[in-house]
């Protein structure tokens, strides 16, 4: 009895060393800090990025997630998003401004726990656009409830939104709260300044002993690339372009080729971006196809002027703001003009377009007179083509004439005379 409690006390004993081992081994074990970058415009491929990559570190255990930050501003929506990722996760985390931090980029910035700025970076001018006082009042909420999560000088915060707000020694009325990386140390919204990772890590107690940059995904960089109002322009002109070569040209080749692309990656672009969502597209679709029925049909009516209307509005609303889109619109427009002056001019012509213009001439040869050369036809002679009922045709001098029988019926290949002309009307009698 007595060597089994031995034994017991001795096994037991061996069981809390080895647990006592294997803490502190785990303890002394660094984890892996990982560097996740937030540049460029703030739009739904953004958001996608980071929440995809929160997600996988949240299983992986990561000792600390660092946010590098470079960025003018998006979409406040997908801040806001971004802002809730960074706040739910249980990995702590850092934002790192190593240039700027503009309008939506405040927001992700002090959403984390700590915020690092480089020596040369800045950050503010949050302002809103629309800046009406129910989107301002809205965004104002958001950035001092995060800043007071935080522990972060709300008032200042909200000032880099809100110009109305004045803060003695910072900024006046009428103007947004800019800080370089030294201001925003003084008015606590940064915690040190460095462009050192591991020197950040050490100031918060981390002590990785590997730091892995997450490179963003090819939809992030598509997305932010396309939607760029200067590509997302030379995209559009692209597309109107190829277009209007189709139409110049016959069967399908190039052009359409060229407007197909165009048109893809300006509406895909955008939509991946968040600028817009399917509904721009098909309005789009819609209003070619407008067009095309009107192109059929000679005149201009309901389904030219419904096709108009659909193709720019979906053109504009498939980017994120109404200037920029009308401005790429009347850009795209214009050279697209041009190019079809010079296509038609250069001698390329539309069967499609020929079909619904008048571009007939009314040469004499078929049949059609000038006043000048009335007077000249009188007493000329001739041959009936047909058999004149009382209408039909004749060869005059060579020239074929559509003519009215004077005197009854004519037969076919008859000597006739032209007797008088009455506007068109060529009026003849047998010779």
């Amino acid at each position: 009895m007595r060597i089994r409690k031995v034994g017991i006390v001795l096994f037991l004993a061996i069981v809390a060393i080895l647990a006592a081992s294997l803490n502190v081994s785990a303890q002394e074990t660094p984890g892996k800090v990982y560097v996740v970058p937030i540049k460029g415009e703030i739009n739904r491929a953004t958001h996608n990025f980071v929440r995809d990559v929160v997600d996988d570190l949240n299983r992986e255990g990561a000792e600390a997630i660092i946010f590098e930050i470079d960025t003018y501003g998006g979409l406040v929506d997908e801040a806001i998003k971004i802002k809730d990722v960074i706040i739910d996760t249980n990995i702590p985390t850092i934002s790192y401004v190593n240039n700027k931090a503009a309008s939506a980029g405040v927001l992700i910035t002090i959403a984390s726990e700590h915020v690092v700025m480089a020596e040369n970076a800045v950050i503010g001018s949050a302002e809103t656009i629309p800046n009406t006082e129910k989107v301002l009042s809205m965004w104002r909420g958001v950035l001092r409830d995060t800043a007071q999560y935080r522990g972060r000088d709300s008032l200042v915060i909200e000032a880099m939104a809100d110009k109305d707000i004045e803060i003695p020694g910072l900024v006046s009325a009428d103007k947004l709260v800019n800080l370089t990386a030294q201001e925003a140390i003084e008015y606590g919204v940064a915690d040190i300044l460095t462009k050192d990772y591991r020197e950040m890590l050490d100031h918060f107690g981390y002590n990785s002993s590997d730091i892995e940059v997450v490179d963003e995904g090819l939809q992030v960089k598509l997305a932010k690339y396309i939607s760029n109002p200067y590509i997302s322009t030379i995209l559009l002109t692209l597309g109107f372009v190829g277009l209007v070569i189709e139409i110049l040209t016959p069967g399908f080749g190039l052009g359409g080729t060229i407007s197909i692309m165009g048109f893809a990656l300006y509406f895909g672009g955008n939509i991946l971006a968040g600028n817009s969502n399917w509904t721009s597209l098909i309005l789009f679709v819609v209003g070619l196809i407008l067009l095309i029925i009107e192109g059929l049909v000679p005149g201009f009516g309901l389904p030219g002027i419904g096709g108009l209307i659909f193709v720019i509005a979906g053109t504009v609303l498939a980017m994120q703001d109404l200037s920029t889109a009308v401005l790429s619109l009347s850009i795209s427009i214009i050279i697209t003009a041009l190019v079809a002056i010079v296509m038609v001019k250069m001698g390329f012509k539309s069967k499609l377009l020929n079909k619904i213009i008048l571009n007939n001439r009314l040469e004499g040869k078929k049949g059609y007179l000038s006043n000048e050369a009335e007077a000249n036809m009188i007493g000329k002679e001739g041959v009936s083509l047909t058999e004149l009922r009382p209408s039909g045709f004749a060869t005059i001098e060579g020239e074929k004439y559509d003519v009215l029988s004077e005197g009854g019926f004519i037969p076919k290949g008859t000597q006739i005379k032209v007797i008088r002309v009455e506007g068109a009307k060529i009026f003849v009698r047998r010779v």
